[in-house]
């Protein structure tokens, strides 16, 4: 499937200071990294609390994370990315229990995207999960778990153009309807 234009400029780059401004400007125009809840409130009172903290608590690998129900769970070793094409598009990350294919159930999937709305319809998602796939093999996974929810069909044409497989559905509190969906990476190194 060729790329489109616009997404063939697409980079993954890794958060840092220097493109932080432009985060805080999506925030600030009502995108959020969280394509469940909308968090850009939260994020924007943390950023402007403490910039470099804000960066090292996205970034961390350790501790733990409190989920929207209140729990607290350990945080999951994880690879995060903003997309690229000269300016702020978006985020993917990738979370990954070492050396396993197997996720906690509080974990919706290996993979996450979430694309500013001013730059979706021109094929960023599929383009920045085509780039992370093969960040996913090197941390050792044979197939990476994506899931979205039933009605969301620019997700699924995302996952299923990269190469994804549907392995079924499951309900989610709310009675929302999650499509899981594999992409089988090879073997593990």
């Amino acid at each position: 499937m060729p790329v489109p234009a616009p997404a063939a400029r697409l980079r993954l780059v890794l958060p840092d200071l220097g493109r932080l401004a432009q985060y805080e400007a999506a925030l600030k125009a009502g995108w959020s990294p969280d394509t469940e809840q909308d968090i850009s409130a939260h994020q924007l009172g943390a950023l402007r609390r403490d910039r470099q903290g804000f960066l090292a608590e996205l970034t961390r690998q350790d501790g733990s994370i409190v989920l929207s129900s209140g729990r607290v769970v350990p945080r999951l070793p994880s690879r995060l990315y903003w997309l690229d094409d000269g300016e702020f598009c978006g985020m993917i990350n990738l979370r990954f229990v070492a050396g396993s294919d197997a996720l906690p159930a509080y974990v919706s999937g290996h993979i996450g995207y979430a694309v500013v709305p001013w730059k979706r319809r021109r094929g960023y998602a599929t383009r920045a999960l085509a780039l992370l796939l093969p960040v996913a093999r090197e941390v050792g996974l044979r197939q990476a778990e994506i899931t979205c929810d039933d009605d969301n069909d620019a997700s699924r044409r995302v996952i299923l153009n990269n190469g994804g497989v549907s392995s079924g559905a499951r309900p989610e509190p709310g009675g929302k309807i999650k499509l899981v969906l594999r992409i089988h990476l090879g073997a593990r190194r």
